[in-house]
């Protein structure tokens, strides 16, 4: 490619950036010049300790079967913990923290149905194929029976449009569509467009008015059961985590279940006409809904809570004139865990992340044998809960160790070592998710980096405000964006392996992991080096 094309690229991204939107193409190396790197570049001196062998070797021990595919709350867990404690302390890293350790404890609760039953007219239904419930998110029932069942349209209530709008549904079952009505021309009666409303793209909003009206418990009739279901598989096959010790606090969503159509038509019965009439009045004139169908419904809903203890781990060196402003550099360490004989071992699903914080950790560590010091400081920290929902990195930005005002940056690191549909005939190349979200230096920085060192393809397809995998809300970086910190997210993309199995070392392109390796590590290097903290000129969303 010759040095026009990559103006041009770099033009398209900064106009693009004036625009409001976020970037979303691709920026390629200049491949016309020949890469030179001054020998006594510290940087470089530093970045090329991060070795293929290295790096081997923490990903065999970390995705080997003996760690069993560290779950969260598994001993496969605690192994992966402390043996990224060990090696820290191996690497003469003086432990930190409130208790002068590696770990930041977390405390998780862990919840899981043990039973659920569902019966209609005396037809039972299967859980996870007739219907579905997430155990964090709904109480459990002994027993909880009923010979009515009040259809109430879309359970919105809102000015323009209301289902509750003079029913009495105080300790009733309700049952509702998801969305929301529109007339005959194809206009919301909630946004009075073409558009749909918050009502149709929040099921919480709909689940808050039925908590507030006293409803008892909410059906939510899913015409795509199977493909929620997929969508959510890892909350529902593996025991539910959320962060805390499982005490229960005030209650702000009503208790809900997503049924088929199936179940749907045998609790509507013969009402089904009824219901067709109202569904025509409504395109017509907006009718809300309030029918009563005599039906047999059968929940038994019983589930365990157990709290467990987990850990995130972290490293940390100190800088010198700059010390109290810090880079956060993280990966998570956790994966999936067992599943019968089946061991998901996350060679890529975050071994190589983790792998690749090790090795940075490392370097920084050669740095400071040399008597060399960033002038800020920079944090390692390996966070536990990822594949539960974000998890650990939430509870350490909530609660972080040190001034999250005074964190200036974070680098994270997620799945860089393999090479998806898209770029298999050239693997030379990383996603970049969120360096143009909160500050323009950081994107800007990121570019020089990979043009002087790295000559990275940096592709930002996932890092576009219409990404439907919503990638930037799915990994750490989220919950330090969340809370202002401009975060940037390196990522190879899915394969065929991803969260199965079959995600083994022996898949692992060593040759790209190091070099993406070393292009992080000149990016962090950098951060703390600098003169200037980066700018925040974006918005923060949460």
């Amino acid at each position: 490619m010759n040095k026009l094309i990559f103006l041009s690229v770099i033009l398209s991204f900064t106009v693009g950036n004036l625009s409001g939107q976020y970037e979303s193409g691709m920026t390629y190396p200049d491949t016309t010049s020949e890469l030179l790197i001054d020998s006594l570049d510290v940087s470089a001196l530093l970045a090329n300790t991060i070795l293929e062998e290295d790096l081997y070797n923490h990903l065999s021990i970390l995705a080997s079967d003996e760690f069993e595919g560290r779950e969260t709350g598994t001993r496969g867990n605690t192994r992966a913990a402390k043996y990224i404690a060990n090696y820290f302390k191996e690497l003469g890293i003086k432990p930190r923290g409130i208790e002068n350790s590696y770990y930041q404890d977390v405390a998780f609760n862990k919840t899981y149905w043990t039973e659920t039953k569902v019966e209609v007219n005396g037809n039972a239904y299967r859980h996870l194929w007739d219907y579905m419930t997430f155990p964090s998110m709904t109480d459990q029932f002994q027993e909880l029976s009923s010979d009515e069942v009040i259809f109430l349209g879309y359970g919105i209530d809102d000015q323009s449009y209301s289902d509750y709008k003079g029913n009495d549904v105080q300790g009733k079952i309700i049952m509702i569509n998801k969305g929301e009505p529109f007339n005959q021309d194809s206009i919301s009666y909630i946004s009075s467009t073409r558009e749909s409303s918050e009502w149709t793209s929040d099921i919480n909003m709909k689940l808050k008015v039925a908590q507030e009206k006293g409803v008892k418990m909410v059906l939510i009739i899913e015409e795509d059961l199977r493909k929620l279901l997929d969508k959510n598989r890892r909350f529902l096959v593996s025991p539910s985590l959320k962060l805390g010790d499982g005490e229960m606090k005030t209650r702000t969503h009503a208790n809900h279940m997503y049924i088929s159509s199936n179940v749907a038509k045998d609790i509507i019965g013969n009402k089904d006409e009824k219901i067709k009439k109202w569904r025509k009045k409504n395109l017509k004139n907006g009718k809300a809904c309030d029918i009563k169908l005599n039906s047999q419904l059968g929940i038994q809903l019983s589930k365990k809570k157990n709290v467990l203890k987990g850990h995130n781990v972290f490293a940390f060196i100190e800088g010198t004139d700059l010390k109290e402003e810090v880079i956060a550099v993280s990966a998570h360490y956790d994966h999936l865990g067992k599943r019968g004989e089946d061991i998901f071992n996350g060679a890529d699903d975050n071994g190589t992340g983790t792998s690749t914080v090790l090795e940075i950790t490392e370097a920084l560590t050669e740095a400071i044998k040399k008597g060399i010091r960033p002038r800020r400081s920079i944090l390692l920290l390996l966070v536990t809960g990822e594949e539960k929902g974000l998890l650990g990195s939430r509870y350490y930005a909530e609660n972080p160790i040190y001034p999250i005002e005074n964190t200036v940056a974070n680098v994270n690191i997620d799945m860089i070592g393999r090479t998806d549909k898209k770029h298999e005939e050239n693997p030379n190349y990383t996603y970049v998710i969120g360096s143009d979200r909160l500050s323009s230096d950081l994107h800007k920085i990121n570019e020089e980096i990979n043009h002087k060192y790295s000559r990275l393809i940096l592709d930002y397809q996932y890092n576009g405000e219409d990404d439907p995998n919503r990638y930037y809300y799915r990994s750490d970086h989220y919950n330090f964006a969340k809370k202002g910190i401009p975060a940037i997210f390196f990522f190879s993309g899915t394969h065929e392996d991803y969260h199965r199995p079959s995600d083994t070392v022996d898949k692992i392109m060593f040759d790209k992991l190091t070099k993406i390796g070393r292009h992080v590590f000149h990016l962090i290097w950098d951060l703390a080096n600098r003169n200037d903290r980066i700018i925040v000129d974006g918005k923060v969303e949460n």
